[in-house]
């Protein structure tokens, strides 16, 4: 049986699983908007055989609104280190709830001063729909602007780091490698924001398998036409695909207080290697 015609194809580096996860991400979106949609990986590329263009699915991406919950934290308690980050709910176009890092604590890259809730709607404002490749879009990420009163002066938009989860960037995130911390020097470095914004979408469901190392964990890709509720299954491989590759990548510490990770290029796995 031929798989379906896919209404648009992304390119994809199945080694940077910020870019794996966002293509789940991009799967999850397309499910909501078009309940059956189904994704599958080629040779560099993550097909979508859905009712939505990506353009569409993009710009979607780019105007959530997000819903707020009891027991936020206001802006003012930003930088405090209050403990375990709360769920995000993307309320529109989408109506999903995020929660995975209050469940997968090897998995999660920022810290508690980190805020999970300003880096989405950083991420997600500055995704481009007309990227035809969005996860090789590059981008300072600033906070959203406000809505304002007339005559009210808008003030400065604030940086906002990634949540690591590009390859790209971790190769370079410890300030040993650097010779200085980035974020001690408030430098505009670039970031991924379709990647780190779609992989935390794709985490929720598709959540890759401990690899039996702290902090280290295996994914598949998959050739077959997949919806979004099998995620699970095809992602932790499962699926039973005679094609699908396995892949293992490490959520490393990138600083000297073991407090900050970042997903690191994940190594393919052959059938018979044990690791």
């Amino acid at each position: 049986m031929s798989p379906p015609e896919p209404t648009f194809r992304v390119a994809v580096d199945p080694t940077n699983p910020g870019q794996y996860f966002a293509c789940c991400g991009l799967l999850e979106f397309a499910h909501r908007l078009r309940p059956g949609a189904e994704g599958w990986f080629t040779a560099g590329g993550f097909h979508v055989a859905a009712g939505v263009t990506l353009a569409d699915l993009l710009a979607a991406a780019q105007a959530v609104r997000y819903a707020t919950l009891p027991g936020g934290r206001d802006e003012e308690d930003e930088g405090a280190e209050d403990g375990p980050a709360p769920p995000l709910v993307i309320d529109i176009p989408f109506g999903l709830r995020l929660d995975w890092w209050g469940e997968d604590k090897g998995l999660k890259t920022w810290a508690g001063s980190m805020r999970v809730e300003l880096i989405a709607a950083a991420t997600s404002h500055a995704i481009d729909p007309g990227r035809a490749a969005p996860l090789d879009q590059a981008a300072v990420v600033f906070d959203p602007p406000k809505e304002l009163g007339p005559g009210v002066k808008p003030p400065k938009p604030k940086k906002r780091e990634p949540f690591y989860f590009d390859a790209r960037r971790a190769a370079n995130a410890h300030a040993l490698d650097l010779g200085f911390s980035a974020d001690d020097l408030e430098l505009r470095t670039l970031a991924h924001p379709a990647v780190e914004f779609l992989c935390l979408v794709g985490l929720q469901r598709g959540r890759p398998r401990p690899a039996g190392r702290p902090r280290t964990f295996d994914y598949w890709t998959w050739t077959w036409p997949t919806p979004a509720p099998v995620l699970p299954v095809a992602v932790a491989g499962y699926l039973g695909d005679p094609d699908a590759v396995r892949f293992r990548f490490e959520n490393a510490f990138r600083s000297g207080q073991r407090k900050h990770k970042a997903f690191g290029t994940a190594a393919r796995v052959l059938p018979e290697a044990q690791w």
